[in-house]
């Protein structure tokens, strides 16, 4: 794990996983660094339901999200790191967001982590996703515009990465430009239309948006070796 100021950027969070929480106690064991969208909410495309404690783990230095169906509905997750002097809705105006993770090709399942607006106010004060796909897909970037007035008003970074192997994603999101690296190598970098509210940063493990809930028996993990925040500090 990465740890240090950086040009323009502070630290203010890292997390390699080193305390254990079993499945069960998750985010109630490290509820002074994490949170997580609670049970029983419905994730996005109404096909699962967000429900941490039965899909949220840590062990060996990773955590871990069990993606499954129980009880006629699909499981996942959306763990979120909660950052020191943040907004009341846990955002900061810009920021650098790093990721080391991998996933199973599960199908029926993906992820959009992602910046969402303190303000809720959708999509006039964007949205920053990466990495965004379906899990037995590839993995893409999109940083949706400021002042936007539909969901398609985006740029959108495709790539043909898929997440079977171990990748780490950095956002870099600066008044002058929103960038996506993924592997050390920039993959989209915006310029203009840029979100210029303060977001929160939220690792929104779901379903798919189209072709209908995952099959019952779809079920892997999504492990993540660590997570780095820094503040904007130029």
């Amino acid at each position: 794990m990465p740890t240090g100021d950086l040009p323009q950027f502070k630290q203010i969070f890292a997390d390699d996983f080193t305390q254990d929480v079993p499945l069960g106690s998750f985010p109630t064991a490290v509820a002074s660094t994490w949170g997580a969208y609670p049970s029983p909410w419905n994730d996005t495309s109404k096909n699962g339901e967000y429900d941490p404690a039965a899909v949220v783990s840590i062990a060996d230095g990773v955590m871990k999200l069990h993606l499954h169906t129980a009880n006629g509905k699909a499981r996942v997750a959306a763990p979120y790191p909660r950052l020191p002097n943040a907004t009341a809705n846990n955002g900061q105006l810009y920021g650098r967001y790093a990721i080391r993770f991998r996933a199973d090709p599960v199908e029926g399942f993906k992820t959009a982590w992602l910046l969402w607006p303190d303000s809720e106010t959708w999509p006039q004060d964007g949205e920053i996703d990466f990495p965004e796909g379906d899990l037995n897909d590839t993995i893409s970037a999109f940083m949706h515009w400021q002042n936007g007035t539909k969901g398609s008003d985006q740029d959108a970074y495709p790539t043909t990465i898929t997440y079977t192997s171990w990748h780490t994603a950095v956002t870099e999101w600066t008044p002058t430009a929103t960038r996506f690296t993924l592997d050390g190598k920039v993959i989209g970098s915006s310029t203009q239309k840029i979100p210029n509210t303060p977001m929160h940063y939220v690792i929104q493990t779901e379903t798919r948006l189209s072709g209908g809930p995952p099959p019952t028996s779809a079920a892997g993990d999504v492990l993540i070796d660590w997570v780095v925040v820094h503040r904007y500090a130029p």
